[in-house]
């Protein structure tokens, strides 16, 4: 075993990383994280210079598993609990040697196991971890759902539990923020939102259908015999060793009820503000717009934008020792240390307007409104934020500009919506280029007219080739494009003299304001997103 070196070693040594920056990936490492993933999620490296490392240093081939003809007998060698947990699958036998995917052919822990748990010699080859999960995905799923055809006798509870199983498992490990339980007349669909879009990653026998939806239903304290009203839950709990609280919606449709589950991983629930994407000049503004003593300050969206991590931001910054923080929200997304969170209950009557009148007696410094829905609620959070406290909130609206008139529309005074409201952020998110298959060109005619349109300029813009990191999409992971606008004494006056939309836009550009198609334009111009996600967003050009 003359090849047992370091990571940090191959790495330094192939020049991709200093001393310090092993040093400070040590520090940071938990006893159970590899150092390989801290520099990834650090960005010190990406995962194809590991394997590219990897594959110089050690001699270790890499292969993408995308179309990789796997022989499915020999799953059987490797339990599906294995493989999942190490981020291992075995592909054939050659030579009396089991050839076996690895994400990291230097876990030499593993590749002992797998020898004296299979009797033959292992050869690993590297592969990218989510290349791996999708390949479980697909080939142990095929053999599982078989068995459980032809094993109709094996215990149908035990069934449905491995089932139900396996479709968090993947859905944690692939990142998806929904899963989608979708009945057809003679399947059922289970879809994975990832980066925002959906995919079907399985279908499952339609006599799985109903026992399926009781285990999720039971599981999420819901009424199991109700099959014909729509009904929420939740569930907390633990998918492999990653804390989890999931979101359960059911609805009735012609083929049976759907069931979509939100994921909300809590190991990665608080973001500083830092990791929100905001420009360097956004970023100045918003957290002078958080550090204000008083005044109300909204961050506005389609549903899905994240303005609830920008917003968990926020108070994770201010949470200090000196302030009371009180929260009012439907649900409690994340629960965090040391801010008092209300959970909105209608069954009972405690609705956003009334647990907000009694927050007011609880001597708050800061308050955060889930989402201002009504007129009453609007009108509680502004007269709140008129009377010394600082009072966040979110609201659907198109742009930052738009907020003004949707809070008048609600039935508010303008008076008391220009004096209270101190900044409005908006949000979306897009897809970010994977930074394995980063490649340029030059613009297009029509992208060179956008730009200019916009008072930019561009030379050349990226795209995601595709590659076995990013499935072959060109896409890994979600950024944050946004607008942020401070309401400034000039500003007031117009909204109160009822200026027009465009004249409130043309003062905010000539105060340096960068708007949601300029922020993503730039993010496009450096590299991050493209042409394609920032028109996806309905934003104007």
């Amino acid at each position: 075993m003359a090849q047992r070196k370091r990571l940090g070693d191959l790495l330094k040594d192939a020049g991709l990383v200093t001393e310090d920056q092993i040093q400070e990936a040590l520090e940071d490492k938990k006893p159970d994280q590899k150092l390989g993933d801290v520099m990834l999620k650090r960005g010190y490296i990406t995962e194809q210079q590991l394997i590219e490392v990897l594959e110089f240093q050690l001699g270790i081939p890499h292969v993408s598993l995308y179309q990789y003809p796997i022989d499915e007998h020999v799953l059987g060698f490797v339990p599906q609990e294995m493989a999942q947990q190490n981020y291992i699958i075995p592909l054939k036998v050659e030579d009396n040697a089991l050839l076996v995917a690895m994400k990291d052919p230097m876990d030499y822990y593993v590749i002992d196991d797998l020898e004296l748990a299979t009797g033959f010699n292992i050869k690993p080859v590297i592969a990218t971890k989510d290349d791996i999960l999708f390949a479980i995905n697909k080939y142990y799923y095929n053999q599982n759902s078989e068995s459980m055809i032809e094993n109709t006798s094996e215990d149908d509870e035990e069934a449905i539990i491995r089932l139900l199983d396996q479709i968090l498992t993947t859905g944690v490990q692939l990142k998806a923020s929904d899963i989608h339980i979708d009945p057809h007349e003679a399947d059922v669909h289970i879809r994975y939102r990832i980066d925002g879009r959906l995919h079907t990653e399985k279908t499952v026998q339609k006599f799985l259908q109903n026992s399926l939806i009781a285990r999720i239903k039971i599981l999420a304290n819901l009424n199991i015999t109700q099959t014909r009203l729509p009904q929420d839950g939740r569930i907390k709990t633990s998918v492999g060793v990653t804390p989890v609280d999931l979101r359960i919606s059911s609805l009735p449709t012609v083929h049976g009820e759907k069931i979509v589950i939100r994921i909300l991983d809590l190991n990665n629930a608080l973001m500083n503000l830092s990791e929100l994407n905001f420009s360097a000049e956004n970023y100045k503004k918003y957290l002078k717009l958080i550090k204000q003593p008083s005044g109300l300050v909204l961050l506005t969206g389609p549903t899905g934008s994240g303005k609830t991590s920008t917003l968990y931001g926020a108070l994770n910054y201010l949470n200090k020792e000196n302030v009371n923080i009180v929260t009012i929200e439907d649900p409690v997304e994340y629960q965090m240390e040391g801010i008092n969170q209300v959970q909105v209950n209608s069954a009972v009557g405690l609705t956003f307007a009334d647990g907000l009148r009694s927050i007011l007696r609880q001597d708050p410094n800061i308050i955060m409104v889930g989402e201002i829905r009504d007129q009453e609620t609007a009108e509680i959070a502004v007269r709140a934020s008129l009377t010394g406290h600082l009072v966040f909130s979110t609201l659907h609206t198109n742009s930052a500009l738009d907020t003004v008139p949707r809070l008048i529309d609600m039935g508010i005074e303008p008076y008391l919506v220009v004096s209270s409201l101190t900044g409005v952020v908006a949000q979306r998110l897009v897809r970010r280029i994977c930074r394995d298959c980063i490649a340029d060109r030059k613009p297009t005619e029509m992208e060179k007219e956008i730009y200019a349109k916009n008072g930019m300029e561009v030379d050349r813009v990226y795209f995601g080739e595709g590659c076995s990191t990013c499935h072959h999409n060109g896409y890994r992971g979600r950024i944050a494009i946004h607008e942020v606008l401070v309401i400034d004494d000039r500003m007031r006056s117009m909204l109160l003299n009822n200026k027009s939309i465009s004249e409130l836009r043309a003062y905010a550009k000539e105060q340096g304001m960068e708007f949601l198609i300029q922020d993503g334009l730039q993010k496009m111009k450096d590299g991050l997103t493209t042409m394609e996600e920032i028109m996806q967003v309905s934003i104007s050009v």
